[in-house]
């Protein structure tokens, strides 16, 4: 019980200071971040009035004028009660509105991807490991090598045969702009045939890395003493491979797609953009070209606990998985 309670303690103490340092950023940004709001909405064609710049000062916790310490509480009031501010891009949209119709398409994208990537590359990686040296370990540098490959250049690549040249899935948007988005079928077809290609790019740029870890991570398990002891006593290969090998070299991939899984949130930034996707990377990069505070601090206030979530989570599975992490802590 103390392991866990330690692990929880730890986690409510990196978010206090995620979401500090997610308040300090905006502010340690050259100019004052409300007038900078405010010349953005002037150039949308908003109005601006005393209490338009009241708003967006109390949205940032105070402007120059408000001590910090008051900023700093002003900022955890909000975001206790959900309150993430209205975002400049998308005025006069509520932060939390833009990051809920976006959010759902990064997670269905990249999430799933992310799955298929990781399972794919650890499944064959238990077996590449299993036998060393077969026509199959000859495949892993080809797989290696598409994750040196630039994401932009293999989604470029993919969208051009693909889509231009065999015309099998569309290349832009996230579903045909003709439908009207809901749960039926014509639109949840649209919107799968226009996630595969963004999809495969992500799966294909990050197997592997996966394939290799895992592979690696066999190859040194089998030589552990466990091991050579359940072959000795005449265990079946398909035991020892299951129970004994891929169980202990599976944990290190466990721990990097926790990080990879918290990242999901994030979206992949450059795959969206290429594809048009209207996933949260877009409204990202969309949020710092457009020094949209508000919006930035809400994604990464996701992503932030997206990431600590994930990692809490592969934490508490870990003490499970193998007793001596609680024995060591």
């Amino acid at each position: 019980m103390s392991y866990y309670l330690r692990k929880l303690g730890f986690y409510v103490v990196a978010l206090w200071a995620a979401l500090t340092l997610n308040f300090a950023i905006p502010r340690m940004l050259p100019g004052n971040p409300v007038d900078i709001m405010l010349a953005k909405l002037q150039q949308r064609g908003g109005t601006v009035t005393p209490e338009t710049r009241e708003a967006y000062a109390t949205l940032l916790g105070g402007d120059d004028s408000t001590p910090l310490w008051k900023q700093y509480l002003t900022y955890l009031n909000n975001l206790l009660h959900g309150d993430l501010g209205i975002s400049v891009s998308y005025y006069p949209a509520k932060v939390t509105d833009v990051i809920a119709t976006s959010l759902p398409w990064t997670i269905a994208l990249v999430g799933i991807a992310t799955v298929l990537a990781a399972g794919l590359g650890v499944l064959l990686g238990a077996f590449v490991g299993w036998r060393p040296g077969t026509w199959l370990d000859s495949l892993v540098p080809a797989t290696t090598l598409l994750a040196a490959v630039p994401y932009f250049w293999l989604a470029l690549i993919l969208a051009y045969f693909f889509g231009r040249v065999l015309g099998w899935f569309p290349v832009q948007g996230g579903y045909d702009v003709t439908l009207t988005p809901g749960w039926n079928m014509e639109f949840i077809g649209s919107a799968i045939e226009h996630g595969v290609l963004p999809a495969l790019t992500i799966v294909l740029a990050s197997i592997g890395a996966w394939l290799l870890g895992m592979r690696n991570m066999m190859v040194s398990t089998l030589s552990e003493d466990y091991v050579l002891t359940a072959e000795a006593k005449g265990l079946a290969s398909r035991t020892i491979l299951r129970s004994y090998a891929a169980r202990n070299a599976v944990l290190p991939s466990i721990a990097g797609f926790a990080i990879s899984l918290g990242f999901v949130v994030s979206g992949s930034v450059i795959t969206e953009q290429v594809f048009s996707y209207p996933g949260i990377g877009s409204k990202l990069l969309g949020a710092v070209t457009n020094n949209d505070f508000a919006l930035m601090q809400g994604v990464f206030l996701c992503i932030t606990l997206a990431v600590l979530g994930a990692n809490l989570l592969v934490d508490l599975l870990y003490g499970l998985i193998d007793p001596r992490t609680r024995a060591r802590s």
